[in-house]
């Protein structure tokens, strides 16, 4: 097995990440041997990863693009140095160029209100909505990733303790709690599920209820991430909003109002499922934004004589 194959099965089998992750992680790696010419990844020096760093800022690439590729010829090679044998790590006193922090965006609670509240067809008269309610109740609930709440499973979700497990980065599992509304929405949900699946063909629902997932198709299957994703795009325009709407940006609405109505860093930390409290923290610039326009727009001295 070649180099780079070892240590991909290493992050898969070992480090357990995402086939997506380790998707990534294969582009970056094939990327290097590009901007090397094909030599052997156990014979490149310092200069070779410079020279690679610096063809990359020619292609015009961001700062934060070429960091994450740094990054991760940099694991490669902690891992090459410890289990392959290779005698130095040629990215060791290599830093990124600086990347500016860009905030993520984040909807008012006025918006969330307007999108999860917006003018829909009954769910006792649609199973689809009745799902993708409960779907986005959950994102705004808990602050689930995308493809944690695409792999939710049916015994993930206590509806009496108002609690769901969730799968992170890293497989690694957590209890976040579920707000009210969202336990009404995925009760409601629960009791159309069948629904769902017996209106298709004319089969009787327990028949083709065949599978674990929380949320599913129409064909009775796991809902994939990309359908959930124009799922809450379409919800979106009939809820009237302006701008688009994508699974992130309710996660980020979760942490910054919880933020800044607690003021709790690590509760909020543990919530999201942050291994470092410094990813975090962001959320505590965006609490500072909207303090500062408080600010501004209310002390006599901070507004701008007319």
């Amino acid at each position: 097995m070649n180099p780079v194959d070892s240590y991909l099965q290493h992050l898969a089998a070992e480090r357990r990440l995402s086939p997506h992750t380790v998707a990534a992680y294969r582009r970056d790696l094939a990327k290097l041997d590009q901007l090397t010419a094909g030599k052997p990844l156990a014979e490149l020096s310092v200069t070779d990863i410079r020279g690679a760093i610096v063809k990359l800022r020619g292609h015009n690439l961001s700062a934060a693009s070429v960091a994450r590729q740094l990054s991760s010829w940099r694991g490669f090679y902690v891992f090459a140095c410890r289990r392959l044998g290779y005698a130095s790590n040629p990215c060791t006193g290599l830093r990124p160029p600086k990347a500016a922090k860009a905030l993520p965006q984040v909807l008012s609670p006025d918006t969330c209100t307007q999108l999860l509240n917006g003018a829909h067809v009954a769910v006792e008269d649609d199973p689809l909505q009745a799902r993708d309610r409960a779907m986005f109740e959950l994102f705004y609930s808990s602050g689930l990733r995308l493809s944690e709440l695409a792999d939710l499973d049916l015994n993930d979700v206590n509806l009496q303790s108002g609690e769901a497990q969730v799968t992170g980065k890293g497989r690694k599992t957590r209890i976040v709690p579920v707000g009210q509304q969202a336990l009404s929405a995925l009760a409601a949900w629960l009791q159309q599920r069948l629904t769902l699946m017996s209106r298709r063909d004319g089969i009787p629902g327990e028949a083709r209820d065949n599978t674990a997932a929380l949320f599913l198709n129409q064909r009775g299957t796991r809902l994939s991430p990309r359908s959930i994703q124009l799922r809450l795009t379409r919800w979106a325009i009939q809820a009237g909003l302006n701008q688009h709407v994508h699974p992130h940006l309710l996660r980020h609405a979760f942490a910054t109002h919880v933020l800044q109505s607690s003021g709790d860093l690590r509760a909020v930390q543990e919530m999201l499922g942050h291994a470092s409290i410094s990813t975090t923290q962001v959320y505590t610039h965006l609490d500072w934004q909207h303090l500062a326009k408080v600010y501004d727009q209310a002390h006599p001295r901070a507004r701008k004589k007319s």
